[in-house]
């Protein structure tokens, strides 16, 4: 009989905060791992959540997480982003997100018909597709969850639910996998560096040279902290002005948005005030919020879920994820324009096309940590991926599941 065991939030977080620094530890040490990009914490949350494996099968013991940090960091690390919004990186980034948007469409159309080939080669229902493919892929785990009832009320399936789940865990380990060989392939092949390469990181300190530490003191973080603060506060007015309009997005988006009316009202305003956006201060900050959400995320992965639907979610998942890193190689770097940027942004698409948001942004971040800065690509990703994305995929499976 397995013994549930819930792991309080606090005691989560300070895991969270071990399992990121044995990652860390482990990539310093594992030339291979830094070679191929893969980020810190997808490396610690892994090992950590076959550690949870291994208790499960051996000693019987369920562990669940209890994730108010985790789902605050989220919050925090998505008003970082806004903050190094600039009004001018956000009209030259019209082009590139207009033409992400696209390719994300077609995506979701792509793993939606995949997943109902899969579903019904193996005898499930076409439209339990939908869980093999954009509701747990692209939307992950939330939206797997969400659709999961309709699904199940529409095709007679037990255990939807279930399936929605298992779909997106693994989907979440091969995007923090996938994302950053893929850049590495892309950016070593044609000799691609950045266009800017003295601009400041938008997540996370360089690798290559020591940090200037004269750049981040107690006061340059406080203020970091204040304005991410305010960020935040405001985002959740916005949040509750978006849902008393019949509207509903996850509570960072909002932040999202106010992170980057705060830092151009600021910068118009204030143009001599000591600056905010695009310093090593908020860059790091950034990348622990990420990295421990992160962390936090992989380490509560119940892998078991995946070996109960053993061969069907492996042929379905190597099939989403062979189109996934064929469609990032020939399709959207090429449209994307070939350059520095693209290649960012392919590590990005293939970490929230199989995954999530935050998993695209740790495969960026690893990326640009070791070639140099992209800003562009941190801005248009997220817009695209973590408010576009939800109401087109939810027209796409509304569409499918009541055919």
């Amino acid at each position: 009989m397995t013994s549930a065991v819930i792991i309080p939030d606090f005691l989560t977080a300070t895991l969270g905060f071990a399992v990121y620094l044995v990652g860390a530890e482990i990539n310093a040490r594992v030339p291979v791992l830094r070679r191929f990009n893969i980020p810190e914490p997808v490396t610690g949350g892994l090992l950590a959540s076959i550690v949870v494996l291994i208790l499960y099968l051996v000693a019987n013991i369920e562990l669940a997480f209890a994730m108010e940090t985790r789902d605050f960091l989220l919050v925090l690390f998505f008003a970082g982003i806004g903050l190094n919004a600039r009004l001018s990186d956000l009209i030259s980034g019209g082009k590139p997100l207009l033409l992400l948007l696209v390719l994300t469409l077609v995506t979701i159309l792509a793993q939606n018909v995949i997943g109902a080939a899969g579903a019904f080669m193996f005898g499930y229902p076409w439209q339990s597709g939908v869980l093999f493919g954009s509701a747990s892929l692209i939307g992950g785990h939330g939206t797997a969850i969400a659709w999961a009832p309709d699904v199940a009320t529409a095709t007679g399936l037990d255990g939807a639910t279930e399936l929605g789940v298992a779909v997106a865990t693994l989907g979440l380990v091969l995007a923090a996998l996938v994302g950053g060989p893929v850049a590495k392939f892309l950016v070593e092949k044609h000799n691609l560096s950045p266009s800017r390469p003295g601009e400041d990181h938008t997540v996370g300190l360089p690798d290559t040279g020591p940090a200037d530490s004269r750049h981040i003191d107690h006061l340059t973080v406080m203020r970091v902290l204040l304005h991410l603060n305010l960020a935040i506060i405001s985002g959740y007015f916005l949040s509750e002005a978006i849902a008393a309009a019949g509207l509903k997005l996850p509570l960072f988006v909002p932040c999202l948005i106010m992170g980057i009316v705060i830092a151009n009202l600021r910068s118009a305003i204030w143009p001599e005030a000591h600056p905010v956006s695009r310093t090593p201060a908020l860059a790091m900050i950034s990348e622990f919020a990420l990295g421990a959400f992160l962390a936090m995320s992989l380490m509560s992965l119940q892998l078991w879920t995946i070996a109960e639907l053993g061969a069907v979610i492996a042929v379905i998942m190597l099939a989403q994820t062979t189109f996934t890193v064929a469609f990032v190689l020939f399709v959207l770097f090429p449209i994307m324009g070939g350059g520095y940027r693209a290649a960012v942004l392919a590590a990005g698409f293939g970490g929230f096309a199989l995954g999530a948001t935050p998993t695209a942004i740790a495969n960026m971040t690893a990326v640009t940590k070791r070639y140099g800065p992209s800003p562009i690509a941190f801005i248009v990703l997220p817009l695209v991926s973590a408010f576009f994305v939800d109401i087109a995929n939810a027209i796409v499976i509304q569409a499918i599941v009541n055919f």
